[in-house]
């Protein structure tokens, strides 16, 4: 029997049963409830493979790697390789020789601005992005910018969250020189067209930078598809360890651009009057890298494409977001933001009234986790007029119940919460 037609009851029997991988949602929350982890777009929980992964790599393999000639150098080096090659084919990259390993998205963008600004940007250059990126699709800019007066234009999106294409089209000039946009916002869930994106790049020559940390744990990608030049993910997103992120670079990129650190493992030749590099990925990854985080962030991508299954991933998801999404509306006085589709699962909202804070609070009070703030995007928050949101995110672990307990906590907050008038019967 095919995914498409199992029942809602099988979905959900699934993804109950697959809650047994992650030792982590065993436990109760101090208050002795049950723990209903919706903070999965913050970070997800690993499962055992990729626990067990980091275990024995410290326990049976544990060496530097790619400079040395004994036994466990050489198996450090090749499990190391091994985890480049299989996370090119998971996004679908040409070669594992497009795959730099860094410490996180957040690096991966740095490096990747500090690398444009040195070969790329002129003065009075802009890079187009949206409204809804993460501050670390911003703040490196803004870096470049101190350095190189370049400029960020902004493009909004729709009341649904979404992007309207026509009007990227019409924020564009003969000055922009980038395209670096997220293709799921951290906030709202809804996904942004990168293909389209794409081909409207590539038919004015202009690169575009992909942050992919949302997008490539809910559906699957191909950077060679989209046609890309850029994109960047983090491993603790991916249900993998923390310490570790992928930047892709499509060729010549990865020739062209300069390194953004120094140091050893990445250069061919070094004397007093200056130093040759390594090609790529090398010379990108000075230093002794996040060896074991790699390898298990391999088992990560591995366990959700051979074990779970992105057939059920999608499905499943689809519709506990859909359930969330039915439940929540009912919740008086709450706010969705972004409703618009295609999404992934998660919802932001605020009730009237209420700081996000104080919710959050009350929340934890009843064993539920969620996000709470700006989730390092205060230019959107600004753009939906609020300081702050609440954001449940959901992974296939979660239930229905969970979705449920979260409604009812909310309804408790809303009465909790209430004016003394409004609380009179």
């Amino acid at each position: 029997m095919s995914l498409s037609t199992l029942t809602q009851e099988a979905l959900v029997a699934r993804a109950r049963a697959l809650r047994a991988d992650f030792p982590i949602l065993a436990q109760l929350h101090p208050s002795g409830r049950p723990l209903v982890y919706l903070d999965n777009a913050a970070t997800a929980h690993k499962p055992r493979p990729v626990i067990e992964s980091l275990s024995r790599f410290y326990s049976e393999k544990n060496a530097n790697i790619h400079r040395g000639v004994h036994w466990l150098s050489q198996e450090a080096t090749r499990l190391y390789e091994e985890a480049r090659a299989y996370l090119a084919h998971f996004i679908g990259a040409a070669s594992e020789e497009e795959i730099v390993f860094v410490r996180g998205a957040t690096e991966g963008l740095n490096l990747l601005a500090q690398g444009l600004r040195r070969i790329h940007f002129q003065p009075g250059d802009e890079v187009l992005l949206t409204v809804a990126e993460h501050h670390a699709n911003i703040v490196p800019w803004h870096l470049v910018a101190e350095e190189l007066p370049i400029r960020l234009r902004p493009v909004p999106l729709t009341s649904e969250g979404l992007l309207d294409v026509e009007g990227l089209r019409a924020h564009l000039s003969p000055r922009t020189r980038l395209i670096a946009l997220t293709a799921m916002s951290n906030v709202l869930g809804t996904e942004l067209p990168i293909a389209e994106v794409a081909s409207i790049a590539r038919e004015r020559g202009i690169p575009i930078l992909v942050d992919a940390c949302q997008a490539v744990v809910h559906r699957p990608l191909s950077v060679e598809a989209w046609g890309v030049d850029f994109l960047v993910f983090s491993g603790h997103k991916l249900y993998g360890p923390t310490g570790v992120g992928v930047v892709y670079m499509r060729r010549p990129w990865g020739q062209k651009l300069p390194p953004y650190q120094g140091g050893g493992d990445m250069i061919r030749r070094v004397t007093w009057e200056g130093s040759r590099f390594a090609p790529p990925p090398s010379k990108f990854e000075a230093g002794t890298p996040p060896i074991a985080e790699a390898i298990a962030l391999a088992e990560a991508a591995r366990y959700l494409t051979e074990t779970v299954g992105w057939e059920f991933i999608q499905a499943y998801e689809a519709f506990l977001s859909s359930y969330a999404q039915q439940r929540l509306a009912a919740v008086p006085t709450l706010t969705l933001y972004g409703t618009g589709h295609p999404r992934g699962a998660l919802w932001s909202f605020t009730l009237e009234g209420v700081h996000p804070h104080d919710v959050g609070t009350l929340l934890d009070a009843y064993g539920i986790a969620v996000r709470v703030g700006h989730h390092c995007a205060q230019p959107l928050m600004d753009a939906l007029g609020v300081p702050a949101t609440i954001r449940a995110s959901f992974a296939f672990y979660n239930l229905p119940e969970e979705v449920d307990l979260l409604a009812q906590a909310l309804e408790e907050a809303v009465r909790f919460f209430a004016p003394p008038d409004a609380k009179r019967p």
